[in-house]
């Protein structure tokens, strides 16, 4: 079936040609100059992986409830809107809801896909070019694993966020080199990271956990490579021009701040926009939910150099101006921690499955009668 079946509104078209400002640039100078920079690089190299493999796709999702989350986590939840519901629309408040996140996942890894493929182009240091280059590989493969998970999983699909469409624009458009490292690696990047985490530790679906996780020990790297090099960039610029790339975080926050509402799906679900908007700031969760999502923005923009008075003025006005003292280090390491905790379970469970199988061959074979035949869905190859 085709994507566009999906859609809960058809997009007008099936591509959008967004306009590119910079040059390639080439380097003559082949000795790489960062050891962070190339260490990264290594990283990504050691950590390529096949999400056809290592995501277990025969695991079961509720069609009624793709992620599993408790409804007191919807904006919805508590208002006359839910009250008045019946079990089968509450089942489609569900399905919307997971079908919106992940469509925005999804949208968002495109653009992060060709942001990584534009600093391959324009980054002017042969150490960046090469790591970007793994990062290119990382971003097509979860474009890969949103695109499976909405297709056969949930069925339903959403357009491109206005917001997050707007962000990815005058992260592509400007000519400077260094803003799709900014608007991508350090923006777009780092709030999919609090997203993605507060889903994960939320979910009671096994495979969006798994998913999830995975994409996060690849996002992690990817923010510490925007860390590292807008830090030692950001170092050479004036006070004017930083003064204009905290002007575009300031915009960009703003956008994003605007993008986690949801509105398209209550919307989708017979709200008008005023009464869907008032939903939304009424409510506590999503309040929270804002909070937390620029758990990992704040103290990167700090850590590059991006703190002039106006910026933390804004991030005071958004009430997450005490963020900018998170470890970064630490929450990069738990994000990797995770994965790595995951496959040692997944491999145990294999092994006892194994186990459980030749006990069972052999318990079979003793009362003469024939042995079962291994089962093979679900099980990690």
């Amino acid at each position: 079936m085709s994507t566009r079946d999906l859609y809960t509104q058809t997009p007008e078209t099936d591509r959008w040609a967004a306009g590119a400002g910079g040059h390639p640039v080439f380097t003559w100078e082949y000795d790489p100059e960062r050891g962070r920079l190339l260490d990264l690089y290594q990283k990504g190299k050691d950590r390529q992986w096949d999400s056809t493999t290592r995501i277990d796709w025969d695991l079961p999702v509720d069609p009624e409830d793709p992620l599993g989350i408790p409804d007191e986590a919807n904006v919805l939840y508590g208002t006359d809107h839910w009250n008045r519901m019946s079990a089968t629309d509450r089942t489609q408040v569900r399905r919307h809801a997971a079908a919106w996140q992940f469509s925005q996942f999804l949208h968002g890894e495109q653009g992060a896909l060709i942001c990584a493929a534009r600093i391959v182009e324009t980054s002017p240091g042969l150490d960046a070019k090469l790591y970007s280059a793994t990062q290119v590989v990382d971003e097509a493969r979860h474009v890969e694993i949103y695109t499976r998970f909405l297709h056969e999983k949930i069925g339903l699909l959403y357009p491109i966020n206005d917001s997050l469409q707007g962000l990815l624009a005058d992260s592509l458009n400007d000519s400077r080199w260094d803003l799709p490292y900014l608007g991508m690696q350090v923006l777009i990047e780092g709030l999919a990271l609090a997203a993605f985490g507060l889903i994960r530790d939320a979910t009671t679906q096994p495979l969006a956990k798994q998913l999830l996780t995975y994409v996060m020990q690849d996002e992690a790297r990817h923010v510490a490579f925007g860390r590292i090099a807008l830090r030692d960039y950001y170092r050479q610029l004036s006070d004017a021009e930083l003064r204009e790339r905290e002007e575009f975080v300031i915009e960009g926050c703003h956008l994003m701040r605007d993008r986690i509402q949801g509105l398209e799906v209550l919307e989708n679900l017979g709200l008008r926009t005023d009464e869907a908007r008032r939903i939304v700031e009424a409510s506590e969760t999503m309040r929270l939910f804002r909070t937390l999502l620029f758990a990992r923005v704040v103290p990167c923009v700090k850590d590059i150099g991006l703190w002039g008075p106006r910026l933390r003025q804004a991030y005071l006005d958004l009430g997450v101006l005490d963020l900018g003292d998170a470890d970064l280090d630490l929450l990069m390491a738990q994000d990797d921690a995770a994965a790595e905790a995951l496959d040692v379970a997944r491999v145990h469970a294999a092994q006892e499955q194994r186990v459980a199988e030749v006990h069972a061959t052999i318990a079979a074979g003793q009362n003469g009668s024939a042995a079962p035949g291994p089962p093979t869905a679900g099980r990690w190859r």
